[in-house]
């Protein structure tokens, strides 16, 4: 039996779960979901607004993980930050406990929907799974929806609907996305990334054929056709493929590119069809592509092409995604959560195209592997910028065993400048900022808190 008919088994029987790290951004969602079905409880390390949300549905949520807490309980879930060592985790094991992953409960759920649209790839997740939440919301679709990020549509990152729709921002770290069930899975574009876990590109490619080869004979596989990597991995593969991209080759395309202030409009067409007209107001021509798979999506499923181009047209991006936070003196803060030099070329090729007299770009790298693995491309893509700041690199996960640091990028970069301190970095940023120029806050760590402190005047 594998292990999410396990977990299904215990559901459907009404057994006890407890949820460790329920307050987590895909934790919550999960919860909600649960808590439908059988009794739950949860645990995490601090008080937060979704613990007391979910408390306020009966839920039970103990601050602070101990053994006791998980006493009483018939299977456990826990949040991929709760490791072996964890006390409650521990006390599952020690007493013949089942310890479920994350990612496989959101499988043994997704399981319960008639379609379960997993979005994945190496960039462009979180956008492209809003967009595609916004085309269901306009459909009137009353889709469930798991973001890894904040959409202001929804006022969080997740919903938990009525409809037969779940759709789910789905992360290749680990393999997790192996654990689900897709009915439709959409690879945005494969490359280099996760390598403390992969090792090399052809384990990522392998990976992303493997989450592929999960979906039914009577689903979709949709894919970049403009992306290589991506096109490697459906190679020979024995299910539906869809393709989108940027020529008439791809079954769904975009066509009539114009690019106007902070709209991009443009025609969708499927195979050689019209389908829909779209007006786009976010930046970049990544997130045109994006907007393409999105629409793929929706026309697999059936859907309407006026709720695409409304779901689209209003679509006003995801928090953390070249998120304008304000301004300094009149020179616009922008906040985006770009951590791979793939990501750092598309976000600078988006502020181009607003004209600025110069991109001032504040990096801080995320986790010391990632930053080893792909220094000279980080070089490469940084040095586009006018002016790149540099904060010491953000751990995250890991411990610096490779002895290495931002002030190396820097020796690298030229005229950029290395800030051990946050309070340096904004110091430096003001003292360099003239009226025309774009300053832009990037990584996926807590960098974003610069370009709140410049906004408003800390």
């Amino acid at each position: 039996m594998d292990r999410t008919s396990e977990l299904e088994k215990f559901i459907k029987s009404g057994s006890k779960g407890h949820l460790v790290g329920i307050g987590g951004v895909s934790m919550s969602p999960l919860a909600r979901v649960l808590c439908a079905y059988i009794p739950i409880t949860g645990s995490d390390i601090k008080d937060s607004r979704a613990v007391e949300e979910l408390r306020n549905l009966g839920i039970t949520v103990h601050i602070g993980h101990r053994a006791e807490n998980v006493k009483g309980a018939d299977f456990v879930i826990r949040t991929a930050a709760a490791r072996d060592d964890n006390p409650e985790i521990a006390y599952a094991r020690a007493n013949n406990i089942p310890v479920f992953e994350r990612a496989e409960a959101w499988g043994c759920i997704m399981k319960n929907y008639k379609n379960a649209l997993c979005i994945s790839g190496t960039h462009g997740k979180t956008t492209t799974t809003s967009m595609c939440t916004h085309i269901l919301m306009a459909a009137m679709a009353d889709p469930t929806v798991m973001i890894g990020g904040t959409l202001p549509l929804l006022g969080s990152g997740y919903r938990v609907g009525k409809g037969d729709t779940i759709v789910l921002e789905s992360c290749e770290y680990y393999d997790s996305f192996l654990s689900f069930f897709p009915t439709v899975a959409v690879i945005l574009d494969v490359d280099a990334d996760h390598l403390d876990y992969f090792g090399n590109l052809d384990n990522v490619k392998k990976s992303f054929h493997d989450f592929a080869m999960l979906v039914p004979d009577n689903g979709v596989v949709i894919v970049n056709m403009d992306d290589k990597n991506t096109m490697d991995c459906v190679k020979n593969l024995n299910k539906p493929v869809m393709t989108f991209g940027f020529t008439s080759n791809a079954d769904v395309y975009a066509a009539n590119i114009e690019q106007k202030g902070g709209v991009s409009s443009f025609d969708i067409f499927h195979k050689g069809e019209y389908f829909c007209h779209v007006d786009l107001h976010v930046l970049g021509r990544h997130n045109i592509k994006n907007a393409v798979a999105a629409a793929a999506s929706a026309i697999f499923l059936g859907i309407d092409p006026e709720a695409v181009s409304q779901g689209l047209s209003t679509f006003g991006g995801a928090e953390r995604r070249f998120q304008y936070k304000g301004s300094y003196n009149g020179i616009p803060v922008y906040d985006d959560y770009a951590h791979h030099p793939s990501e750092i070329m598309a976000l600078i090729d988006a502020a181009r195209s607003i004209s600025p007299k110069r991109i001032l770009l504040a990096f801080q790298p995320h986790t010391y592997s990632r930053t080893k693995a792909l220094f000279d491309d980080f070089v490469k893509e940084l040095s586009k910028a006018d002016k790149v700041f540099l904060a010491e690199i953000y751990a995250a996960r890991e411990k610096n065993t490779i002895g290495i640091s931002s002030a190396d990028l820097s020796e690298r970069i030229p005229e950029s400048v290395f800030c051990p301190t946050f309070p340096e970095l904004e110091e430096a940023i003001k003292a360099e900022a003239a009226p025309g120029d774009i300053i832009l806050t990037v990584g996926a760590g807590d960098i974003y808190l610069v370009g709140e402190h410049i906004v408003n005047g800390k």
